[in-house]
């Protein structure tokens, strides 16, 4: 099994490459990384059906899950460094 990385692991990853990004609250667990563009600041990538998975684990249905983070952590703008969210193709 995959061990998820902590807050206090992503933000030492991070200092390491001096990079500073926006993270999401409570969605470590789905932290993949950071995406880096041309002529742009990097920004936090998160795997967006574990970040649903972590927001069901918490006490809501799949369905609740799925609404709050479309609207609520998807759809939230929090500037030019608003993190991310990978949807992988399905195999």
């Amino acid at each position: 099994m995959k061990k998820l990385p902590t807050r206090a692991q992503i933000e030492e990853w991070l200092e390491k490459r001096e990079e500073t990004v926006l993270l999401a609250d409570g969605l470590d667990a789905a932290f993949l990384g950071i995406i880096n563009r041309c002529g742009q600041k990097p920004v936090a990538i998160y795997d967006r059906e574990q970040c649903i998975q972590t927001m069901a684990k918490d006490g809501m249905t799949r369905d609740e899950a799925e609404e709050y983070f479309d609207f609520n952590t998807q759809g939230a703008w929090v500037g030019e460094q608003t993190p991310g969210y990978l949807e992988r193709i399905e195999s």
